[in-house]
């Protein structure tokens, strides 16, 4: 599968001749298995018009910081979350100077500010301004900031110059783009993770569950298989398609994501407990619908479900084990407390309190603990955050014997 399967691609078209290069590019990220989402500066709309690239992305294109409708639901917040990659092609000098400064003055550099994506561009101008002392310096700053820069190729330009300045050829740029997700940092290794809720019988028709979608599940076990590892997803209830290259196991309750998960587990190099596994369930399941009586009152019987991550972290050899603790309150006492208790190498914390993030939304914001250090991941997507989190993990594992 290639590298950009899944990705989430926020291409910035800035002014100049080149920007005709960028309905291409938006094929060549496609063909690639990205999907592409287009900002384009005032500038660029002289040379290309957004309903060109509208068209090609499948998507609406961006083109104003002030556009009511999109900043009604804080629009540029919105694509800096949901972009994996923000590839800026062409990229001008002027928008090199004012990414430099820091400036937000309109929407693409806005999004460049607030975004926890990678950044990437690609730039194009004539040779006498790549050349000039400002571009270069400009160019310097950004690298040190780790932007990644793609080209320029040296030849004929539109002006008739020859010289440094034109922008890499599409094809080029979307391998590029693909080098900068090559997966490989969990290759040989397998992954055990756990999503989703659980659901605890009452009667035939009724059961005990929770609000918990599986998205984080899901995202962490598509970022562990893209980053090479076979990856094992023990899944409750949810309404997501499976994770290309992932082997799901289906379950319903938590004595049965139990039974998985010491199935699976012995012999993995990471185990990850995402799931939210009801602490309880009913001692007994009636056979048949319970029918409604004269008090105002019921009684359920409720009988603890065995600790999967605790049981996980016993084993031996003890694979590396990472749970999370979901808290209204008290957040990092309780997630520290529990990592003690479970022996647990890692726990992922997280407020459901905190509007926008935790169960049933598309981002998240996470502090990471282990017994020497906490560290925190502000709100981003789940699928950037479930990579970032991937990526931690896996320079945390032990070596391969």
């Amino acid at each position: 599968m290639s590298s950009l399967a899944n990705k989430h691609i926020l291409l910035g078209v800035t002014g100049g001749i080149a920007a005709y290069k960028s309905a291409d590019l938006i094929r060549r990220l496609q063909d690639l298995g990205a999907e592409v989402r287009v900002v384009m500066t005032s500038a660029a709309q002289e040379f290309i018009t957004p309903l060109t690239l509208q068209a090609l992305s499948g998507n609406p294109v961006h083109t104003s910081l002030l556009d009511p409708e999109a900043e009604a639901a804080m629009g540029h917040i919105q694509l800096a979350r949901w972009a994996d990659l923000i590839l800026v092609a062409p990229a001008s000098a002027d928008f090199m100077a004012r990414l430099a400064q820091g400036k937000g003055d309109d929407l693409l550099t806005t999004v460049c500010l607030a975004s926890a994506a990678t950044l990437a561009l690609a730039p194009a101008m004539n040779q006498g301004m790549w050349r000039n002392p400002g571009t270069q310096a400009n160019l310097q700053t950004l690298q040190a900031r780790k932007v990644h820069i793609f080209g320029p190729a040296d030849g004929s330009q539109a002006c008739g110059d020859v010289g440094p300045g034109r922008m890499l050829e599409p094809v080029q740029i979307a391998i590029a783009a693909a080098s900068l997700f090559q997966p490989g940092s969990l290759a040989g290794r397998k992954v055990v993770i756990t999503a989703g809720p659980t659901r605890e019988a009452i009667d035939p028709v009724r059961y005990i569950s929770n609000y918990s979608s599986g998205k984080m599940g899901y995202a962490l076990a598509l970022a562990a298989a893209e980053a090479g590892a076979r990856t094992f997803l023990i899944s409750g209830p949810t309404n997501l398609a499976v994770p290309d290259r992932v082997t799901r196991i289906d379950v319903t309750n938590a004595q049965q994501m139990y039974d998985a998960s010491l199935q699976e587990a012995p012999g993995c190099d990471l185990f990850i407990g995402a799931a939210a596994v009801a602490d309880y369930r009913p001692v007994t399941i009636a056979a048949h619908k319970l029918k409604k009586t004269h008090s105002d009152q019921m009684t359920i019987e409720l009988v603890k479900n065995p600790d999967i991550i605790a049981a996980v972290a016993t084993l031996q050899p003890k694979p590396f084990t990472v749970g999370f603790a979901a808290e209204s309150e008290n957040l990092l006492t309780y997630a520290r407390t529990k990592l003690q208790q479970k022996n647990l190498d890692l726990i992922v914390a997280n407020n459901i309190a905190t509007e926008g993030i935790g169960f049933d939304s598309d981002d998240n914001a996470v502090t990471l603990i282990d017994p020497n250090s906490e560290q925190e991941l502000t709100q981003r997507s789940k699928q950037q955050l479930a990579r970032d989190l991937i990526a931690l993990l896996a320079e945390r594992l032990p070596t391969q014997q």
